[in-house]
């Protein structure tokens, strides 16, 4: 009975990777689809890749974090819950990919083993509450990071890459199988900046695919490693392999969710949001607090268009009662070549509404989902452990 249930165990972890692939392609490799730098199917391989690293290197301190310190008595991790606790994290991110929608899978997890060791008086409140303070933190470090490289340096650093996203066609980059060695190729007609610029978009996915494997890997194997019956490193192997499979089919919905559908963020802008994300994410990773990479990315992107809006304004006319005119519109791309104006040069008149950039209803839809599906899996949890007798809790 014990090898059967933990052959289901592992299935259901298996079940969870293979939805964190669905839920954490589409905000790495989303922008980069969405301007038909590269296909899906390259995204998918580049996820998997990079998720693998960053779950190996990084990923170990956030799995020792919710498999053994999250809880005073790891004996709760019994083979049964194990299997219960994975079934409400896959389940509820199952429900978030099948609307296309990518859910927080740090939040997802955290509370279904939260529930856990609060149905059976095990939580240990230290450790949630650290990770429920960076959980505030770090959203609001994000939004003032962002908000100072608007402020300061967007305007050069979108003059340096001048990204520009190419409806249909062949992709900017793509992988030519013709020869004995595979090797890149490029647009016939791209220039030099071009590539420059499709190079960075890739590599930025490429490092947000590192981020996400350091936090999420813990997401799907961390209850099984509680129990000790299996070493990390096979978990690791079985954990990044189901989130390869995600990548590969499930994940095409929030792709086209998160790179076409819900905002025509300028791709300089969506750089500028993925480094910072990623650089609080892994550094989270690194001292075992799982981070919710959606939720800070969301707040950078709010910040740097905030940032840029209050260009408009100097800051001794701020103290003299002028007014500033904030909207995350202010993210459109400046017209390559053109000089980047001081602080106090642009005028409000030129800054979009925010209905420019953003979709409403899809917006709407997409923070409806990142709150609905953590609840699911919290309160699914908790009601299951704490008055299923089957537990025996």
């Amino acid at each position: 009975m014990p090898e059967v249930l933990l052959i289901v165990g592992i299935l259901t972890a298996i079940f969870v990777g293979y939805n964190i692939g669905g839920s954490t392609t589409g905000p790495a490799f989303g922008p980069a689809v969405g301007a038909n730098v590269i296909t899906k199917v390259m995204a998918a391989g580049l996820m998997s890749v990079f998720f693998f690293i960053g779950a190996y290197t990084i990923g170990p301190n956030v799995v020792d974090t919710l498999g053994t310190d999250l809880v005073n008595d790891t004996s709760i991790f019994t083979l049964r819950s194990n299997v219960a606790v994975l079934f409400f994290i896959g389940g509820a991110l199952f429900v978030g990919n099948y609307a296309g929608v990518p859910a927080s899978t740090s939040m997802t997890a955290v509370g279904a083993i939260a529930a856990l060791g609060l149905a059976t008086g095990e939580l240990n409140w230290d450790i949630l509450g650290e990770i429920a303070v960076w959980w505030i933190v770090a959203p609001i470090l994000g939004f003032w990071v962002a908000g100072v490289v608007g402020r300061y340096f967007y305007p050069r650093i979108n003059a340096w890459v001048a990204i520009e996203s190419k409806e249909g066609g062949r992709p900017m980059v793509s992988v030519d199988r013709s020869g004995l060695v595979p090797r890149l190729q490029f647009g016939v007609d791209a220039n030099r900046r071009e590539i420059t610029g499709a190079l960075v978009v890739v590599a930025i996915g490429c490092l947000m695919g590192f981020s996400s494997g350091t936090s999420n890997i813990a997401n799907a194997i961390a209850p099984i490693y509680g129990t000790g019956d299996v070493d990390m490193v096979p978990l690791i192997l079985i954990g990044s392999a189901a989130v390869a499979v995600g990548c590969f089919t499930i994940a095409r919905r929030t792709l086209d969710t998160l790179g076409n559908d819900i905002t025509h963020l300028p791709l300089t802008a969506a750089i500028v949001v993925a480094v910072i994300s990623s650089g609080i994410v892994i550094g989270l990773s690194s001292i075992g607090i799982p981070a919710s990479f959606v939720v800070i990315a969301t707040m950078s992107i709010v910040g740097l268009g905030w940032g840029r809006a209050t260009r408009t304004t100097t800051l001794s006319g701020v103290r003299a009662g002028e007014e500033t005119r904030v909207s995350v519109g202010a993210l459109t791309a400046d017209e390559e070549g053109e000089r980047s104006p001081k602080i106090g040069e642009e005028e409000p008149a030129d800054i979009p509404k925010a209905s420019d950039l953003f979709d409403p209803s899809t917006t709407a839809r997409v923070i409806l989902m990142q709150n609905v599906v953590p609840a699911i899996s919290t309160v699914g949890a908790y009601l299951t452990f704490r008055f299923v007798p089957v537990f025996g809790f």
